[in-house]
């Protein structure tokens, strides 16, 4: 496909009638079907598995930074809020020991060309302390160029200098992405981040100033005190910054998972309507801005690499969202990172104490995970084509399966009608298309595809675990 995607269109009576929880599909089977009898001899069974086949996909790393200097409170992130410093350069100890030893497994099959530091606040780190960990990095992988490799850094514009912008750019990240959430002082005020615009603004020059080939955007919507005006203001301040790509995502109040979201008043929060009307606008102002609806709460330029990739069929999701870099393997260090390899996920141990413990027993700190069997396999290949290009060919499916599409799916396309009846999705003889109006719907068409989803409701009911689709 060469186009850009037509518009998304907003229908707000679907969307009431159909928002419900659901997975995000960063993964299938999502996180919460890892299994703990899954452990570092699994994983190193699979990375044998990889060595035997002499795999030489491109490989994806991931680095968590959990520490933050003050709390948010709408952030459902695994953090560790602490002013206390020294507990970083402990950290970054037992964390080299993680990367040299999957630097040992992984040495020789393939190059890193995507690198991803996530937390937390990564850059909670010194510029030193940071410095030093991309050093040791590239000592222990093999790095594609800066030319050809995606090596992108979340960063808190309240942590950073102007000189600290162009250190990390000169340290080897490309890309940055900023949390905002919202420009609003009273919103600010209501979860606990005070962030002024021009601060912001000052990161994002000097990110331009820098060389970093794009910036990156992270709204929410729904936080309390939000109002269409207050959001509306926010939007024209983010147009007029000129972002390369905007995360919107929608606000999930899970008081009862999250602690920090207790410090919410549940009296500031708005109304499910006014949610959906923020929503609406907020697509509405970003598409007449230019920007491409990606999916998943994504936006982006028509020339940035998310939109190209999506135009071009290799637009993928893992746990950092959406990628441009289909088929790689994803090597995740730090608490509770979560690393797909091969036909596996594997994460790590989710508090520090047990992680440090595993390390010191020379062992790779995973807690648990799942080997995909077949079934997996076809459904998460299912469900990722739909996630990134709302689009799916099904006989396609047939040329990498053994099976017959409308047989062994038949219940599943069943199900789909209903969707079909309500404009959401198109099926014909050979694709299944959704349709402007199914896009902003797309989590509860591939929930039809879960098979776990079901075995829930019949096995034990599951702790609601799962933001609303919408």
């Amino acid at each position: 496909m060469n186009t850009p995607f037509p518009p998304v269109e907003f229908d707000a009576g679907i969307i009431g009638k159909l928002s419900q929880s659901g997975p995000r599909y960063t993964s299938y089977p999502t996180a919460d079907r890892f299994q703990s009898d899954f452990g570092y001899g699994q994983f190193l069974e699979a990375v044998a598995g990889l060595r035997m086949r002499r795999s030489r996909r491109p490989l994806s790393l991931y680095i968590h930074i959990p520490f933050c200097d003050t709390v948010c409170y709408y952030c459902g992130c695994n953090k560790i809020v602490t002013k206390d410093h020294s507990k970083a350069a402990v950290y970054l100890g037992y964390l080299k020991q993680e990367i040299d030893m999957q630097g040992r497994l992984f040495d020789g099959m393939g190059q890193i060309e995507q690198l991803h530091f996530g937390g937390g606040t990564p850059t909670y780190l010194s510029d030193k302390q940071m410095g030093d960990l991309m050093a040791h990095l590239r000592a222990n992988f093999d790095f594609a160029d800066d030319a050809h490799g995606e090596y992108s850094i979340e960063i808190d514009p309240r942590t950073v200098s102007v000189e600290r912008v162009h250190s990390l750019r000169k340290q080897g990240f490309n890309r940055i992405s900023l949390g905002v959430q919202d420009f609003d002082p009273e919103v600010q005020k209501a979860v606990n981040r005070i962030q002024p615009e021009a601060e912001t603004r000052a990161v994002m020059d000097a990110a331009r100033a820098a060389g970093f080939r794009s910036i990156s955007i992270d709204l929410i919507y729904g936080l309390p005190k939000q109002t269409k005006d207050s959001m509306a203001q926010t939007l024209d301040k983010v147009i007029a910054a000129n972002p390369d790509r905007i995360a919107l995502y929608n606000y999930a109040h899970l008081p009862h998972i999250f602690k920090p979201q207790r410090r919410i008043s549940e009296a500031d929060m708005p109304s499910p309507a006014v949610k959906l009307e923020l929503l609406a606008m907020s697509i509405e102002r970003l598409c007449a801005a230019g920007y491409i609806y990606i999916g998943m709460d994504h936006f982006a330029k028509p020339d940035d690499e998310l939109a190209v990739a999506q135009r071009q069929g290799r637009l993928q999701r893992n746990f950092q969202g959406y990628s441009t870099r289909s088929e790689s393997e994803l090597i995740s260090c730090g608490v509770s990172a979560i690393s797909a390899v091969g036909a596996t996920y594997s994460q790590n141990e989710k508090t520090l104490d047990a992680y440090y413990a595993k390390l010191e027993s020379g062992v790779l700190p995973i807690t648990r995970g799942i080997k995909l069997d077949n079934d997996d396999l076809l459904r998460r290949i299912v469900i990722q084509k739909l996630m990134c290009n709302f689009e799916l060919s099904m006989s396609s499916i047939e040329q990498g399966f053994p099976i017959r599409f409308r047989q062994y799916f038949m219940t599943e396309l069943v199900k789909l009608k209903a969707f079909e009846d309500d404009g959401l999705l198109t099926i014909d003889d050979e694709w299944i298309s959704v349709t402007p109006k199914g896009r902003l719907l797309i989590r509860n068409i591939c929930m039809v595809f879960d098979r776990y989803l079901g075995m829930a409701q019949e096995v034990a009911p599951q702790p609601l675990r799962y933001s609303k689709t919408i």
